[in-house]
């Protein structure tokens, strides 16, 4: 541990798993640590997001590569403590609909260029390679995904935060909107929404879909192109489920207490965004989701929602995650990103290594804010 990480005091804006993860990583090497929420911690991305640990498809190279680090830091968690129900590796299965054969035969052959572990199956063949799935719901072809899985972010936010406070990490719920503080071009600490200073020798911005509003103020731009999403959990029920599933009509992956996480896109344009900055959608469309799911479970279960979140899911404008400090302003750091699940405890070690070092990580040179410069 060195004297210069043991100095170092580190202020964190936001309670999701970026900035829990970096500030767990910064507490291990000796930093200082004070994290801000603007409500409760994973009260906002992190509470309502399918956290399908993953890089399937096709993207750049160095985000394939940065997930696939991501994918395997989950993977030594994992190893020690393959009991845990809220971090399991069961694989991954994506169709698209019918009519699209050849395009889910170009995704595989594509995965299998980059060396991703890619099984191209038949409906009939489904079964022997996961459980719980109703082959009927598949129209012509599947991609399973091996090497995937997924974890319940609320409670690996919540088992960090017992190492955060054993480390010693100072921890401010409820703030409000958190400011960064700035002297003579550099970031100094943050404000929160009631005027309260806490000074800091480095600042991290973590806030999700909110990160590139926080900074504005800076004079930073960081393209927002975050839309509206909704994630919903099932009552209780037996199933047999262990891969992520990615389907036309729904998503779908195993969840803590034998119940079932939910998301799609289709029924955005049914969210409706209110004045006081809450969301509601109609019961029946959340219903409607639920009865798409079952139809992919085997023996198509009734399925009923038990509670649901809607709000901004993080995607910066180019897609691409934004990791790294801010050019104009030294000090201040972002963290922003649509996989945040797949890239929190990579994302976490990388930016607490520049935080404490200053020494650039060559993992991140394409994801720095400054590209929008």
């Amino acid at each position: 541990m060195s004297s210069t990480a043991s100095a170092k005091r580190v202020a964190i804006i936001g309670g999701g798993i970026l900035g829990v993860s970096t500030a767990v990583h910064l507490l291990r090497d000796g930093a200082s640590v004070i994290l801000l929420t603007e409500r409760g911690l994973a009260s906002e991305a992190s509470g309502r997001s399918l956290s399908w640990l993953n890089s399937a498809g096709e993207r750049s190279t160095p985000y394939h590569q940065l997930r696939v680090a991501g994918v395997d830091r989950y993977r030594t968690l994992f190893a020690a403590d393959p009991g845990r129900d809220w971090l399991q590796f069961g694989g991954g299965l994506m169709w698209n609909a019918a009519g699209q054969r050849a395009v889910t035969e170009a995704r595989h052959s594509y995965e299998k260029s980059v060396g991703y572990d890619s099984k191209l199956l038949a409906p009939e063949q489904i079964s022997s390679a996961t459980p719980g799935i109703d082959a009927k719901a598949v129209p012509e072809n599947a991609i399973f995904n091996p090497g995937e899985g997924w974890v319940s972010l609320p409670d690996l936010v919540d088992f960090l935060m017992e190492e955060f406070h054993a480390l010693g990490g100072e921890l401010v719920l409820n703030a409000g909107k958190v400011s960064v503080t700035v002297e003579a071009g550099r970031a100094t600490g943050v404000e929160t929404a009631a005027g309260e200073t806490y000074e800091a020798d480095a600042v991290l911005v973590a806030c999700g879909a909110a990160t590139p509003a926080v900074v504005a103020p800076l004079g930073v731009e960081i393209p927002n192109g975050s839309p509206v999403s909704m994630l919903v959990l099932t009552k209780p029920l037996d199933h047999g489920l262990k891969a992520v599933l990615n389907t036309p009509r729904a998503a779908v992956r195993p969840n803590p207490g034998s119940t079932l996480a939910l998301d799609h896109d289709w029924y955005e344009g049914h969210i409706t965004e209110h004045a006081d900055g809450s969301f509601s959608i109609p019961d029946d469309v959340v219903q409607e989701l639920a009865d798409e799911a079952s139809k992919l479970i085997a023996g198509n279960p009734d399925l009923k929602p038990a509670s649901w979140k809607i709000g901004y899911k993080p995607i910066p404008g180019d897609g691409e995650p934004v990791l790294g400090e801010l050019g104009q302003v030294p000090g201040c750091f972002v963290a922003f990103t649509h996989s945040g699940a797949t890239l929190g405890l990579i994302a976490g070690e990388l930016l607490a290594g520049e935080i404490l070092t200053g020494a650039k990580h060559p993992m991140l040179a394409t994801f720095r804010p400054g590209r929008f410069s």
